[in-house]
Order: C-alpha cells, then structure tokens, then sequence
C-alpha cells in the first residue's frame, strides 16, 4: 500500500491551527468557570417558607439536617402570649429543591401559647427543639420545655421520643451579681419615674425572690457546642429584662444555669466563641436611647458574664443573630436602624468583631411599608448562609427563608 505524505510545512501549519484551537478552547472555559464562580459567590435565593397568612407568624430558628436538608420552625397563631392558640408549626425543604414542604405541627400545648422555638443538632445527632408554653398570659411566668428526636429526616414532623421541662435554680449569687454588675456598668440615673425605686433597685429586689428567679427564661437563638464539648442555651427573662445561659456538660441531658447577664436590656444574646477562648454575647437592647446592639464577654466557658455594655451598632429593640464563620469571621443579621423593622442587614467582621468591614441589607422598605425581624441564621456544609426570619407586610405575613455567599455580602448594596 503506498503511504501518503504530507509536506512538512503544511504538517506545522495543521499543528499550529490544532494548538490555536485548544488554547482559545481552554482559555474559553477558564473564563466561564470563573463567571460561574463568580456567580455563585454573589448569587442570591429568596424563598417564602410557606405562602401568605393573615394569621401571626414569627421568632422562626433554622438548621441544617445531616442529610443536607433544612428544617424550619416559627410560631403561628392569632397573637403572642396573649393568644391561646399559637402553636409551633415546621416546614422542611430537601437538598437541592426549590421549594418547602408543607407545614406541619412541631408543637401545641392545648389552651396556652407554644412561642419561640428553636432548633439544635448535638454532637450525636440527636434533635432538640426548645421553646417556651406562657402561663397566664405573661412573659415572666413562662414555662422552659424541649423535646428531641432521633427520627427527624422523613417527611412531615420530627417523630418525637423525649419531652421534658428545663428546671433551672439560680442561687443567691444570682442576686448579688445583679446588684453588682449594675454598679459596675456606672450608671444609677434610671428610674421607672419621679418618685418611683430606682431601676436596679428594683430588678435587684426581684431577683432576691427564688420563685422570680427560677421562671420565666425564654429562648430566642440557637445554642452553641464550645471547644470543650460544652453546651450553651441562651435564654433571656422580660421580667429582668437581661439575660442568663443553660450549661449542658452532657449534650443536653442536664442543664444548670449561669451568673445572669446584666444590664438595662440586654436580651436574647446570640453567642460566639472567640479563637482565645473568650465568649462575646450579641443582644438585643430593649434599654435607654441611643438603642444600639448590646455586648458581654464570659471568660470562664460561660458561667460569670461581664456587665453589658452598648456597641455602635444601631438596635431599634429587636432580635439579633450572630455566627463564627467556618474561616473565623464573624457574621451578624440585624435591623441597622434605630426606629422600627423595616430595615435587615448582614455585617461581617474580620477582626472578631472589633470593626465590621463589610454590610449588606437583605430587606429595606419604607417605614410602615414592612417589618423583617427575629432572623434565624446558620452556614451550611457547602458554606452557603442560610437565613429565616419573619418577613411581614400590610396584610399578609409568611417566614422568608434567603440563601447567599459571604461573596454577596462583600459586593455590598
């Protein structure tokens, strides 16, 4: 057979269009894998848990499940504490859908009001769902209940298998560091009025009382595993109007509590766990004006707090959540605003909180025109940053559920 030959030149110019045409190839899909990329890390979802109601929907906690799905809950009734018939609902949504399931009952005790739940994972899997029962109607006579499941990844609601009441028992130094803690933070000007006890005097006064101090601690934001395995519930009291914390050393099987957090207001903390070990506490100010987020430090895995102090970072009284990230950073979801809830931001922190370099606002809305508060915040495996919160509007509420990169946080607004 006779062989065919081609001239070398025309071989080095087949050659040379061959190389062309892979380089302009690869350097084709470099490009659009970083635009992918890019996408990705300033993409935004935004999906309602559940459409329209007009029936009172909030205070929603979100966790990821180990499978990959998330679960959500949120209380849902015709009013608060003063409405009989709120109950805590659910909703899940699988790995990768693009919808949540329908809701479903995750708690109701008949004739009270089920309110604040909040979901947790412990180190062995094992499910919780916290929340409070209110008890004639009042915030301070609330009752401390959870329940856990170790069957929870099925549709529909977790199935249960242990409910119980969180007893807590603070002792007499519960009062001595509320009276010292509030002449630590040197200020003694506060009064409910003219001729009325001095603020402190007052709070000081309940807080020798063991039936006071015993009830009424209610949850808001999720607990938090420290580096030595110890568990941390937050909880906060409206009849002190500060804060106190649940410490588990056997994942969540006995709780004993803290030395309260004190100060003029600071609840609902949302607590992180520094690289020195130090824990700072992120509140809610529900004090005096200038309304700002208001901090603690525990330097003892939790126990003994620092009085609160106020940052400058505007609070306008609502609920804060914070978060280490998986690359040490911090991340807080709060409305940026002194008056009202018509404003939701996220804020990231380099420096554990020192500055926070970087802001951007999930919700803005004219005042009156909405109200997006009590956010819920977790970052998933993938590292994603997943947030619920309650998003209503003049008519009609829902849970809203986002998702996003730090990437689209760093973009800013």
């Amino acid at each position: 057979m006779k062989k065919l030959l081609l001239p070398k030149g025309k071989i080095l110019k087949i050659l040379s269009a061959l190389f062309f045409f892979l380089l302009l190839f690869s350097l084709s899909f470099t490009a659009n894998a970083q635009i992918s990329k890019k996408n990705k890390q300033t993409k935004f979802e935004s999906l309602n848990i559940f459409p329209y109601q007009n029936k009172h929907v909030h205070s929603s906690s979100i966790i990821e499940l180990p499978n990959g799905d998330l679960l959500s809950c949120w209380f849902e009734g015709s009013g608060e504490r003063t409405a009989n018939d709120v109950m805590v609902k659910g909703a899940r949504i699988k790995k990768g859908a693009s919808s949540w399931s329908k809701t479903f009952v995750m708690a109701d005790t008949p004739g009270h009001p089920d309110c604040n739940p909040v979901l947790f994972i412990n180190e062995k899997n094992k499910l919780f769902l916290f929340w409070i029962v209110v008890q004639a109607n009042r915030w301070e006579t609330s009752v401390l209940k959870y329940r856990t499941s170790d069957n929870y990844e099925k549709e529909g609601a977790p199935e249960w298998n242990w409910q119980d009441v969180i007893l807590l028992k603070p002792g007499e130094e519960f009062a001595e560091t509320t009276k010292e803690k509030f002449k630590e933070s040197g200020r003694s000007d506060l009064s409910w009025a003219e001729y009325a006890p001095r603020y402190e005097n007052t709070v000081y006064e309940a807080a020798k009382e063991p039936k006071k101090r015993e009830t009424g601690w209610m949850t808001r934001i999720h607990p938090l595993t420290l580096q030595n395995g110890r568990l941390l519930l937050p909880l906060y009291s409206d009849g002190y109007n500060f804060s106190l914390v649940a410490i588990s050393d056997d994942d969540g099987e006995n709780w004993k509590p803290s030395l309260p957090i004190v100060g003029r207001g600071n609840v609902q903390p949302a607590i992180i766990q520094k690289k020195d070990g130090t824990l700072i506490a992120f509140m809610r100010d529900n004090g005096d004006e200038p309304g700002r987020i208001m901090i603690s430090t525990s330097k003892d895995n939790g126990y003994e707090w620092s009085a609160a102090t106020k940052t400058d970072i505007p609070n306008p009284g609502t609920s804060v959540d914070a978060i280490k990230l998986k690359n040490g950073n911090f991340l807080i979801v709060y409305n940026d605003i002194e008056n009202g809830r018509h404003s939701l931001a996220i804020s990231i922190s380099e420096d554990e909180g020192k500055s926070w370099k970087f802001k951007r606002n999930i919700e803005k809305a004219e005042k009156g025109e909405g109200s997006f508060s009590y956010p819920s915040v977790i970052q998933t495996n993938n590292g994603q940053i997943h947030v619920s919160y309650s998003y209503h509007l003049k008519e009609k509420k829902t849970i809203k559920h986002v998702a996003f990169s730090t990437g689209w946080v760093k973009k800013g607004n």
